[in-house]
């Protein structure tokens, strides 16, 4: 009996026991391929040789200082390379040992900073629905997912959510796509001046949606008005790329892609590539001197912050990314993954849009193409789809509630940024396999 607490009791999971390239191998012997890095993780495959070495060396030199008293070499290398291709004027790098961690440095990083500048009543959050922060109890607040939050809701601070840009669902009829990017957009401003227009200390998002609506990437010039908004109105941007970020988006930073740059900014997931639970947050150089010229004291921490074995990973990582091309290879890939999607799905009565950017795709599927109507909850088609697809061999990350918490259902795809052609060809197969197998699926 396994004395290990599963994420679903009733269902245990599968023992792995090995893992290469982008399979993985379980105590059967089946073979899985890898379609969604785990959950956008494992950027690098499994088993990378290079990687492996980096963090072994670093164990054997120095595991782990705590930050109270040292910093190592490591966090000060990754520090710098990751400020040598930051966007902006970001400055300064905190590392955490993941993504929800990171934008619990956030928040409080963005009320310390109001404090300390002058601003002690700026006070309230906005993010958008159908986003996803991360588990702890200020990134579930920040979120949008209905479903992760509802339970949870009686100890969630209060924070305001608006309309994510979610082009396939809200764009009118007629209605261009600069035009409803600017009407998405100007939900923040509305809002702001609701609560405040010097009450509000930051917006959060994600610049491509991913787990809770399935890679959605924002409308051009929708981010560029909201950075125009949050500068009006002295509101920090903090831009969550936990998951979309380091590479998966076919740049290092996925806000780039949209031409802006936040005051702050969480990484995580690619940035340690599995190899080791990492994540950071950078801030931009005022942020920084502000809490520096003030108390000189960013009143939050972890046990773990700037955990050097950690770090090395990361630095390996990061590095492997540049010296192998392999962020040029992304956008190569994405193209092929796409072109095999449209046509293995473009004219699926069930799948109403595929949609993304880089190696980061989601299949929205639909119980009717032309009114976009989602399919009844009740038939479970994410977790479902889940199922099959594992049966079949392939990992990839289904979730539920894609437009409301409820309504809707979707696929996302974030596979090893090594995937070769080939792979790509059984990747889409797998989820021929998977549709097939679901009778209300199947396309008939």
């Amino acid at each position: 009996m396994s004395h290990v607490f599963p994420r679903q009791i009733t269902a245990p999971p599968v023992k792995a026991v090995s893992a290469k390239g982008c399979y993985f191998t379980d105590e059967a012997g089946k073979q899985y391929l890898d379609g969604s890095g785990g959950a956008a993780v494992s950027c690098l495959g499994h088993g990378d040789p290079e990687i492996i070495k980096a963090i072994q060396d670093q164990v054997a030199k120095l595991a782990f200082a705590h930050t109270g008293f040292f910093t190592s070499d490591p966090a000060e290398e990754l520090a710098d390379l990751l400020i040598k291709y930051a966007p902006g004027d970001l400055d300064r790098v905190y590392f955490v040992s993941g993504g929800s961690e990171a934008v619990e440095a956030a928040l409080k990083l963005a009320r310390q900073f109001h404090i300390e500048n002058g601003e002690p009543q700026r006070k309230h959050l906005i993010a958008r629905r159908q986003s996803y922060h991360g588990n702890t109890l200020g990134a579930l607040a920040t979120g949008g997912n209905a479903w992760r939050r509802a339970q949870f809701e009686p100890i969630l601070v209060d924070v305001s959510h608006i309309a994510p840009c979610y082009e396939y669902v809200d764009r009118a009829e007629g209605e261009s796509a600069e035009d409803y990017g600017l009407r998405a957009a100007q939900e923040l401003e509305d809002e702001i001046l609701r609560l405040g227009a010097d009450q509000v200390m930051a917006f959060v998002a994600e610049p491509v949606v991913g787990a809770t609506m399935g890679a959605v990437p924002a409308i051009t010039g929708y981010y560029k008005r909201i950075r125009e908004i949050c500068d009006t109105y002295g509101v920090l941007l903090i831009l969550d790329e936990v998951m979309c970020g380091m590479g998966r988006t076919g740049h290092l930073f996925a806000c780039d892609a949209d031409g802006i740059s936040p005051d702050i900014l969480c990484i995580a997931k690619g940035l340690g590539a599995g190899y080791q639970p990492i994540g950071a947050m950078l801030c931009t150089k005022q942020v920084y001197d502000t809490i520096g010229a003030g108390s000189g004291f960013f009143q939050h921490g972890h046990t773990y912050l700037g955990h050097p074995t950690a770090c090395a990973a990361g630095l390996a990582v990061v590095n492997a990314m540049f010296d192998r091309d392999l962020i040029a290879n992304v956008n190569t890939r994405s193209e092929q993954l796409m072109t095999a999607l449209r046509e293995a799905f473009g004219q699926h009565p069930h799948v109403g849009d595929i949609r993304g950017r880089g190696l980061f795709l989601g299949l929205e599927f639909v119980e009717d193409r032309d009114s976009k109507t989602p399919f009844d909850p009740i038939l479970k088609t994410a977790a479902t789809f889940k199922k099959a697809a594992f049966e079949a061999g392939l990992i990839c990350y289904p979730m539920s509630g894609t437009r409301d918490g409820q309504l809707g259902d979707h696929v996302l795809l974030a596979p090893p940024f090594i995937i070769t052609e080939d792979q790509i060809g059984e990747l889409v197969g797998k989820l021929q396999a998977a549709a097939t197998a679901i009778p209300h699926l199947a396309g008939h």
